[in-house]
């Protein structure tokens, strides 16, 4: 089984880990992009805030097998 992964700021995902979601907070977008690309190799979900799917761009279609879910606004 893949891990779930929340990423975005942290008021927005904090909460994702009482549900057993691996958070991790970043408040800028380098912070997230830092974090993108540290992400461990057995992701099989990735939750991103809207800022952070902004903040990576393009970046965030070329993680092969990983699915990608971005929060509303």
């Amino acid at each position: 089984m893949g891990l779930l992964v929340v990423l975005g700021e942290a008021a927005r995902v904090d909460g994702f880990a009482l549900g057993g979601a691996t958070v991790i907070a970043a408040e800028s977008p380098d912070a997230v992009r830092r974090a993108w690309t540290s992400l461990p190799d057995d992701l099989a979900v990735v939750m991103l805030t809207h800022q952070a799917a902004v903040a990576l761009g393009d970046e965030v279609a070329r993680r092969d097998g990983v699915l990608n879910v971005v929060m509303p606004p």
